[in-house]
C-alpha cells in the first residue's frame, strides 16, 4: 500500500506543471536532442490554450528539439513570459544560437508580447546574444519589462551587441508610440568590462524605466562605473542597484554617490567588494543623508574603509526609518573602530541592523594609503591605454577574444600556491591587458601557479594564455610566447611529464578529437595556432609529436574553419620541422 502511495506520488511530481497559462517543464532534467525526443511536449504546448509562460530552465535543448517546440510555438500569439535559463548543459556553443533563432523566429511569427525573457545560466558568449539580437530588435520586444542574462558569458563583444539590440529596440518602439519600458536587467557574471558596461549604459540611458539593475562580478573598473553612474540619474525609478565585486575605486566611487542624489526611489544599494575606499565611502553617505527617504538595504562591505568613513555611513543612516541592513563587513576599522560603529548604531536604536563585522581587517597603516592613491593613478594611466588599443582593434576581433575568454573559464584553473589576485584574475578571464599588466615576472608567476606534472592542466593553461594573442601587437605577442616558453619547458623537462599526453589534450580541448569524458571544447581562435606554431619550433617540443599534430590539423573540421591562414601557417610549419627532423 505505501508503495502505491510512494508510485502514484511520484508519477504526479514527474507529470508536467499547467497552471493559470503557464507550462512548466522546470528542472526535469529531460535530454531533448531531436524532435521524436519533444515529440510530447510539442503535443502539450500545442494543447494549452493561452498559453501565456512556458518554463523549459534545467533541462537540455538541441538544435533539432529547439526547431520542434518552436514549430509549437507559432501559433501562441499569447505566450508573454519564457524561462529558459539553464537549458543547454552539455550542448556545443555552436549549437545554442541555432536554437535561439529558431525560437524567437517561433515567437515574432506568432506576434507574442514578451514580457519576461530569462536565458541565465546559459554560456552562450557573443554569438548566444547574436541569437537573440533580432527577437531582441523585434516587435515581441517592445514590451519587454525583464530581462535576465545573468551568467551567460557575454564578454565586451555581447556587450556590445546586446546594448545596440536594446537600443534599437527602444526606438523601433518609441515610433509607434509604445516605448520599450525595461523594468528589470540582470547580467551578473558576464564579463561585460568597461566597454560592455559602458554601451549598455547607454542604452539605459536611452530606456530610462529601469527598476533593478543587477550587474556584479563583471569587472568593471571606475570608466564603466562612471558610466554606469550617469545612466542611473535618468531612470529615477531605480529601485535596486546591485554591483557588487566590481571596482569602482574613488572616482568610481564618487560618480556613483553623484548618481544616487537623483534617485529617491531606490531601495537596495549593493556596493560591496567594490573597493569603495574612505573618499568614495563618504561620498556616499553624504547622498544618504541627504536622500533616499526609503533606503533598506545598504552594502558598502570589502571595500577598504576606514573607521572615520564607516561612522559617516553609520551617521549618514541614522533617520532612514525603513532600513533594513547595514553592511560594512570586511573593511579597516580595526577593533576600536568596529566598537564605534556598533556603538554608533546602538545610539539610535539601529544595532540589529548593522550585519557581522568579523571580518575586519584592521585599520590601514599610512603606507597602505599610499599605496591606495598610487593604485588609482596606475588605474587612470592604465585605462588611457586601454582606450588606445581598443580603438585600434577590429570589432570583429574583439569578439573572437571574448568567445574564446568565455570558453576558456570553463576549463579549470590549477589551485597550487596562493595566487596573487592579478594571475587569477587572468587565469580566469584572459585578455591581453591582464597578461602585460602581470609585468615582468609575468611567465615565472603564471607557471607557478600550474601543476606541469598534469598534461591536461598544462594544456589548458597553455590554451588560456595563446588566447590572448595577437600577430599585429608585439607587445603582447612576445609577452604570450615568453609565458609558454616557460611554461612547457619546464613541463617538458620534468621527468614525470606526459608529453603525448599533452598533444592529446590539446587536440581534445581544440574539438579535433573527442574524449570518452566529454570534455567541451573551447573555441579556437587564430592565437592557439600561431602560439603552436611557435611552440613546435622549440627545442623543448619533442619532434615525434609533430606528425600527430600534422595529421589532426591537415584534417577537415570546423573547429579549424574560421583560423584560416593560421592554420595553413601551422602546417607548413609542421611539415617543415618534420621533414628537417
Amino acid at each position: 500500500m505505501a508503495t502505491d502511495i510512494v508510485a502514484q506520488l511520484a508519477d504526479s511530481l514527474a507529470k508536467t506543471a499547467v497552471e493559470d497559462g503557464e507550462l512548466s517543464y522546470k528542472g526535469q532534467g529531460r535530454k531533448l536532442d531531436d524532435a521524436q525526443s519533444v515529440e510530447e511536449m510539442v503535443k502539450e504546448i500545442q494543447d494549452v490554450q493561452g498559453l501565456q509562460a512556458l518554463r523549459l530552465e534545467g533541462n537540455t535543448v538541441g538544435v533539432e528539439a529547439a526547431q520542434a517546440i518552436a514549430k509549437a510555438l507559432e501559433n501562441k500569439g499569447e505566450l508573454k513570459r519564457c524561462y529558459w535559463s539553464d537549458m543547454f548543459t552539455g550542448r556545443l556553443r555552436s549549437e545554442i544560437p541555432a536554437a535561439l533563432n529558431s525560437l524567437g523566429d517561433a515567437l515574432m511569427l506568432a506576434g507574442a508580447r514578451l514580457t519576461v525573457l530569462d536565458l541565465s545560466d546559459n554560456a552562450f558568449g557573443p554569438d548566444g546574444v547574436r541569437g537573440i539580437e533580432k527577437l531582441l530588435k523585434s516587435n515581441s520586444c517592445f514590451s519587454l519589462q525583464e530581462l535576465r542574462l545573468n551568467n551567460c558569458g557575454m564578454g565586451v563583444g555581447g556587450g556590445k551587441i546586446l546594448a545596440a539590440a536594446l537600443t534599437h529596440c527602444h526606438k523601433k518602439s518609441s515610433a509607434v508610440d509604445t516605448p520599450l519600458s525595461l523594468k528589470v536587467f540582470v547580467a551578473g557574471r558576464n564579463r561585460l568590462e568597461n566597454d560592455g558596461a559602458t554601451a549598455l549604459a547607454q542604452a539605459f540611458q536611452l530606456i530610462g524605466s529601469l527598476e533593478e539593475v543587477h550587474m556584479p562580478q563583471n569587472g568593471i573598473n571606475h570608466p564603466g562605473v562612471t558610466a554606469l553612474a550617469s545612466a542611473m540619474q535618468h531612470n529615477p525609478g531605480l529601485r535596486v542597484l546591485n554591483l557588487n565585486d566590481n571596482t569602482f575605486t574613488e572616482r568610481g566611487a564618487i560618480a556613483m554617490a553623484q548618481a544616487l542624489k537623483h534617485l529617491r526611489s531606490i531601495q537596495v544599494i549593493n556596493f560591496g567588494d567594490c573597493l569603495v575606499r574612505p573618499a568614495g565611502a563618504k561620498a556616499i553617505a553624504e547622498s544618504v543623508s541627504e536622500g533616499l527617504p526609503i533606503l533598506k538595504e545598504l552594502n558598502l562591505s570589502y571595500g577598504e574603509i576606514t573607521e572615520e568613513a564607516a561612522l559617516a555611513v553609520a551617521q549618514a543612516v541614522k533617520d532612514k526609518d525603513q532600513l533594513e541592513k547595514l553592511d560594512l563587513n570586511g573593511n579597516c576599522l580595526g577593533e576600536d573602530g568596529c566598537k564605534a560603529v556598533k556603538d554608533a548604531m546602538e545610539s539610535v536604536n539601529q544595532g540589529g541592523l548593522l550585519g557581522s563585522l568579523s571580518d575586519d581587517e584592521g585599520e590601514l597603516d599610512d603606507d597602505d594609503d599610499d599605496e591606495e592613491e598610487d593604485d588609482d593613478d596606475d588605474d587612470d594611466e592604465e585605462d588611457e591605454e586601454d582606450v588606445d588599443e581598443e580603438v585600434e582593434e577590429e570589432e570583429d576581433e574583439e569578439e573572437d577574444e571574448e568567445e574564446e575568454e568565455s570558453t576558456s573559464n570553463k576549463m579549470s584553473t590549477p589551485t597550487l600556491a596562493p595566487r596573487p589576485p592579478e594571475v587569477t584574475s587572468f587565469l580566469s578571464f584572459p585578455s591581453p591587458d591582464k597578461l602585460l599588466k602581470l609585468g615582468a615576472k609575468r611567465a615565472l608567476l603564471v607557471q607557478e601557479q600550474v601543476d606541469v606534472t598534469d598534461a591536461t592542466k598544462t594544456a589548458e593553461a597553455f590554451l588560456k594564455i595563446a588566447s590572448v594573442y595577437k600577430e599585429e601587437n608585439n607587445d603582447v605577442k612576445n609577452a604570450v610566447l615568453d609565458t609558454i616558453d616557460t611554461l612547457l619547458n619546464k613541463a617538458f623537462t620534468n621527468p614525470s611529464f606526459q608529453g603525448y599526453g599533452f598533444v592529446s589534450s590539446l587536440l581534445v580541448l581544440l574539438g579535433l578529437i573527442k574524449s570518452e569524458d566529454k570534455i567541451k571544447p573551447v573555441l579556437v581562435v587564430p592565437g592557439h595556432l600561431h602560439a603552436l606554431e611557435h611552440v613546435v619550433r622549440q627545442d623543448y617540443f619533442p619532434k615525434e609529436n609533430v606528425a600527430v599534430l600534422e595529421a589532426f590539423m591537415s584534417r577537415s573540421n570546423k573547429a579549424l574553419e574560421s583560423c584560416g591562414n593560421a592554420r595553413n601557417s601551422l602546417l607548413f610549419t609542421l611539415q617543415r620541422v618534420r621533414s628537417q627532423s
